[in-house]
C-alpha cells in the first residue's frame, strides 16, 4: 500500500530537483523547428504578494507550455518583472523604504510563490525593467522612435492625476473620467510633454487586427479606441478676416442646418475672434475650463454652456452669416478643436441652441431623421434632405458625395479620415521610472528673466553613454514636480557635454518598458542589441499570450505599435507581436467580491499549497469553470479536487497484469480529449475527463501498468508534482534523478482514432412522457436490455407502480415507458 501523498515534502523536493537539473531550460532552436512561444502577463512586483487570482492565468499558461513540450515542440516560456512605475513607488512611499530594495525583495518573494505552484519557467531568461541592463534598451527605443520622427515634445493639454501627481495617457483614464490606477477624477493641465506618435499607425492598428486570433471583444475594443471616422474637414471663413475656422464632421450632408460654430477654449483663434466687449468674460471662461477634467467638460456636463465671441463666420455652402461661440464641451485634442453646430440634427447642438436662442434648421423630417452614429448602415438610410437648397429631395447618402464635391470645388473642404486615438503621452513627473535619454543645450542670447522650454535645444544622449542611470538618493515623495529636477549631481553630470547642459527630468510611462519586453526574452543577456535578430526570427511572433482584458487598450495597443515600427525599420520580419491572445477570468473571493485587503477576502496561494498542495490548487483553478469566466473561490470545491488527486495517488496500488478493453478505449478518448482541451484552453472539461476516467478505474477495479503510465503523462501538465513522484517511484525507483527521465520530458501518448468512439451513452428516461432521470446504456443495447437497466435504477423504479403497456426507445436519445 502506497503511503499518503505528503504534498509539502514531495513538492519541495521536486522544486529543488527541477531547479538543480535546469529541467525547463529553453532548448537551442534552429530555423524551421516546431516551436511555441508561450507568454503571459508581465507582473508588477509592487510590494504585495500575488493571490490565487493571479495564479489562474499563470497556471493556464504553464499547462499549455508543459503540453507542447511533451508534444515534441521547442518551447520558450519565460518570466520577468514590470518593476518600474507607480504601484512600486507608492508602496515605497507608504513603507518609507526605497523602491529598489523593496522591489528586489518582492521579486524574490514572488519567484518563490511561482515556483511553489510548479510553474515551469526558464529562470535563466528572467528580466526586470528596473535593472540598467534592461532600461538601457528602453532608452534606446526612445531614441530609435525620436530618430524616426515618432517622438516629440510639445505643450499640450494633458490628463493630470491629482492623487498620484503625474500626467496620464488617455488610455490610463477610464470612461468615467477617473484615473485607471488611483481612481481620482482626472484634471486637465497645459504642460510640456514628450509624446510618441502612435497616430501615424492608426489605420494599421485597426486593419491588421484581421491577421490575429484574438477575442472578438478585444478586437472591437481596440477598433473603437482607435476610432476611425470617415468625414470631411470644412473651412468657415471668419467675417472681415482672411482667417478660417476648420471643423471636422462626419455629417457634412447636414451643413445647410449649420447655424453656429463652436471653438474649444484652447483654440488658437479664440483671442483673435473675441471682440473687445467680450474679452474679460471669455478670458475668465478660458481659465475656468483649465480646472475641469475632460469628463466634466463632456459626458457629465449635461448643461452645456458657452459664450458668444462677438464675431461671425460664413457658412461656405450657402453664404449665411453664423455666430462664433466658445464652449468647453468642445475639446482641443479631438478633431480640429472646432465643431459646426447643427441643432436640427444633433441632440447636443439642439440643447445648446435652445438655451441660447440660436436658429434651428431641420435638414430632415424631425421625426424621421436617423443619425449616422446609430447602428444602421448609411446605405440603408433612404430619408431625403429638406431645407437644403438644390440638394432638397436627395437622400442623405447621395448628398454626402455631392455636397463634398461642391465644398472641394469651392476650396472650402476636403475628404478626411479622423481618429479618436491621440498620440501617447509618455512623460511622468515621478521618480521610479526609466530616465528619458535627452539633453537640453542652452540657446545663445536668451536674454534676462530666466529660461523657458523654448530657450533650449534638444540633443540625444550619445548611444555609447546609455543607460542614463536613475540616481538612488532621490526624495521621491510626489509633489507635482519631477523629483529628478532637484537632484544636482544628475544634472551636473550633463556638463561633460557642454557648459549649461541639463538632463530631462521626467521619467517614462511604465508602459514603454512593457511595450518591448517580449523581444528581450529571445536573448536576455545581450549587450549589443535589444534582442538578437536571428533568435527573434526563430522564436517570434508569440504563439500564445494570456493576459487580462483590462490591458486591451493600453499594453496590447502599445506593443503592436512598437512592433510595427520595428518592422518598418527592417529590424524584424513580422508586424504583429501576438498571434493568439486569450484572457483569463477573474477569481473573486468566496464572498463574490473582488479579492482585496479591504474586504479581507484575499486567498494567498502559499496558504493553499501548504494546506492541500500545489497540484490541488492548479487543478482546481483549471476546473472551477471556463477559463475566460470570472468565478468566486470555493474552499469546499478545492477540497473535492484534492480528494480526486488522492484517488489518483492510490491508483498506483491498483495496477494489474491484464489490460481491460473498456479502460483502454476510455484512455484513448482521454488522450484525445485532454490534448484538444488544452489547445482550446478548455481546462475545466479536461479535468472532468480525468475524474471520469478515475471513476471507471474504481468501477473496473484495476488498471494495467501501460495504461497507468499513459494516464500519468496526460495528467502531468495539471498535476506536475504528483505525476513526477509516481513516475519516478514506478519506473525509476532507486535511480538518481536525471532530467531526461522526468515525466515532463516524455512524449505525449498517441491515441488510436478507432478506439475513441464512445460505445456508451447517457440517455434520458421518461415515464408517461415526463422526464424522470437518465441511464447509461451501451450503443448495442436493445429496448429490452435498456428496460432492465432502467428497472435497476432506484431513482426510476419508484415510478413503476402500474403495468408497463409500452416502451418507446430512440437509440442514443430517449427511452419512454408507458405505465397504466
Amino acid at each position: 500500500m502506497s503511503q499518503v501523498f505528503d504534498h509539502q515534502q514531495i513538492e519541495a523536493k521536486w522544486i529543488q530537483k527541477w531547479q538543480e537539473t535546469k529541467l525547463y531550460k529553453t532548448p537551442d532552436i534552429n530555423q524551421g523547428d516546431q516551436k511555441k512561444y508561450i507568454l503571459e502577463t508581465f507582473p508588477y512586483p509592487s510590494g504585495y504578494a500575488m493571490h490565487v487570482g493571479h495564479a489562474k492565468g499563470y497556471v493556464g499558461s504553464d499547462v499549455t507550455a508543459r503540453y507542447w513540450r511533451m508534444k515534441g515542440y521547442k518551447v520558450l516560456y519565460p518570466m520577468g518583472w514590470d518593476a518600474f512605475g507607480l504601484p512600486a513607488e507608492n508602496y515605497a512611499i507608504k513603507t518609507g523604504i526605497h523602491p529598489r530594495p523593496n522591489t528586489e525583495n518582492t521579486i524574490e518573494v514572488s519567484k518563490n510563490q511561482l515556483n511553489k505552484i510548479g510553474l515551469s519557467y526558464d529562470w535563466d531568461r528572467e528580466i526586470g525593467t528596473h535593472r540598467p541592463d534592461y532600461y538601457r534598451w528602453t532608452q534606446w527605443f526612445f531614441q530609435f522612435l525620436y530618430k524616426r520622427g515618432l517622438a516629440y515634445k510639445k505643450d499640450s493639454l494633458v490628463n493630470w492625476d491629482p492623487v498620484d501627481k503625474t500626467v496620464l495617457a488617455n488610455e490610463q483614464v477610464l470612461a468615467d473620467g477617473t484615473a485607471e490606477r488611483s481612481g481620482a477624477v482626472v484634471e486637465q493641465r497645459m504642460m510640456s510633454q514628450w509624446f510618441f506618435k502612435i497616430t501615424d499607425y492608426a489605420d494599421r492598428l485597426i486593419d491588421d487586427l484581421d491577421k490575429v486570433d484574438w477575442p472578438d471583444s478585444t478586437k472591437l475594443m481596440q477598433r473603437n479606441w482607435v476610432g476611425r471616422s470617415v468625414g470631411a474637414e470644412v473651412d468657415f471663413r471668419i467675417e472681415g478676416s482672411a482667417e478660417k475656422i476648420r471643423v471636422f464632421t462626419t455629417a457634412h450632408d447636414t451643413i445647410f442646418g449649420c447655424t453656429f460654430v463652436v471653438l474649444s477654449p484652447e483654440h488658437k483663434l479664440v483671442d483673435s475672434v473675441t471682440t473687445a466687449e467680450n474679452i474679460a468674460l471669455i478670458s475668465e471662461y478660458k481659465e475656468q475650463a483649465k480646472s475641469k477634467s475632460q469628463l466634466q467638460r463632456t459626458d457629465l456636463n449635461k448643461d452645456k454652456n458657452g459664450l458668444f465671441t462677438g464675431s461671425f463666420a460664413i457658412n461656405p455652402i450657402n453664404g449665411e452669416k453664423i455666430e462664433i461661440w466658445v464652449a468647453d464641451y468642445v475639446l482641443s485634442n479631438y478633431g480640429t478643436g472646432a465643431v459646426m453646430g447643427v441643432p436640427g440634427n444633433d441632440e447636443r447642438d439642439f440643447e445648446f441652441a435652445n438655451k441660447y436662442s440660436l436658429p434651428i434648421i431641420f435638414t430632415a423630417d424631425k421625426e424621421e431623421f436617423i443619425s449616422y452614429s446609430e447602428k444602421i448602415k448609411p446605405e440603408k438610410i433612404k430619408h431625403t434632405l429638406i431645407n437644403s437648397g438644390k440638394y432638397t429631395g436627395i437622400n442623405f447618402e447621395q448628398a454626402r458625395e455631392l455636397i463634398l464635391n461642391d465644398l472641394i470645388n469651392l476650396g472650402a473642404g476636403e475628404a478626411k479620415l479622423s481618429f479618436r486615438l491621440r498620440d501617447w503621452s509618455i512623460s511622468r513627473q515621478r521618480y521610479w521610472g526609466c530616465p528619458i535619454p535627452v539633453l537640453y543645450k542652452p540657446k545663445e542670447n536668451t536674454g534676462e528673466g530666466g529660461m523657458t522650454d523654448g530657450d533650449w535645444e534638444v540633443e540625444l544622449v550619445p548611444e555609447t553613454d546609455l543607460p542614463v542611470i536613475l540616481p538612488e538618493d532621490v526624495e521621491f515623495a510626489p509633489t507635482g514636480r519631477s523629483p529628478l529636477l532637484d537632484h544636482k549631481e544628475f544634472h551636473q553630470s550633463a556638463q561633460k557635454y557642454g557648459t549649461g547642459y541639463k538632463r530631462e527630468s521626467d521619467t517614462m510611462d511604465t508602459f514603454v518598458d512593457s511595450s518591448w519586453y517580449f523581444f528581450r526574452y529571445c536573448s536576455p543577456v545581450n549587450d549589443n542589441t535589444f534582442a538578437d535578430p536571428e533568435e527573434m526570427k526563430k522564436w517570434m511572433p508569440v504563439d500564445q499570450y494570456i493576459i487580462g482584458a483590462e490591458h486591451s487598450n493600453m499594453h496590447l495597443l502599445y506593443a503592436r505599435f512598437f512592433t510595427k515600427v520595428l518592422f518598418d525599420a527592417g529590424l524584424i520580419n513580422f508586424d504583429e507581436p501576438f498571434l493568439r491572445v486569450r484572457h483569463q477570468g477573474m477569481v473573486a473571493g468566496e464572498d463574490a467580491r473582488k479579492m482585496s485587503k479591504r474586504w479581507g477576502n484575499v486567498v494567498n496561494p502559499n496558504d493553499v499549497c501548504d494546506e492541500v498542495g500545489a497540484d490541488s490548487l492548479r487543478t482546481y483553478e483549471m476546473f472551477m469553470g471556463p477559463f475566460k469566466d470570472g468565478l468566486p473561490w470555493s474552499t469546499s470545491t478545492i477540497k473535492g479536487v484534492k480528494r480526486f488527486l488522492d484517488k489518483v495517488w492510490k491508483m498506483q496500488d491498483k495496477i494489474v497484469d491484464v489490460e481491460n478493453e473498456k479502460i483502454e478505449s476510455s484512455l484513448h478518448r482521454l488522450i484525445k480529449k485532454i490534448g484538444s482541451d488544452i489547445e482550446d484552453l478548455s481546462f475545466n472539461t479536461a479535468v472532468a475527463e480525468y475524474m471520469k476516467f478515475s471513476n471507471l478505474v474504481d468501477e473496473i477495479g484495476g488498471v494495467s501498468n501501460s495504461q497507468f503510465a499513459r494516464f500519468l503523462k496526460v495528467l502531468a501538465p495539471f498535476a506536475p508534482f504528483m505525476a513526477e513522484e509516481i513516475w519516478q517511484n514506478l519506473y525509476h525507483k532507486g535511480q538518481g534523478f536525471e532530467a531526461k527521465n522526468s515525466i515532463h520530458k516524455q512524449l505525449w501518448p498517441v491515441f488510436d482514432e478507432s478506439l475513441t468512439v464512445d460505445d456508451e451513452v447517457v440517455i434520458g428516461v421518461q415515464i408517461n412522457g415526463k422526464t424522470r432521470g437518465e441511464v447509461l446504456v451501451d450503443e448495442k443495447d436493445n429496448s429490452d436490455s435498456v428496460l432492465e437497466k432502467v428497472k435497476q435504477d432506484e431513482k426510476l423504479v419508484k415510478y413503476f407502480e402500474g403495468e408497463i403497456v409500452k416502451v418507446i426507445y430512440v437509440p442514443k436519445r430517449i427511452f419512454n415507458v408507458i405505465v397504466k
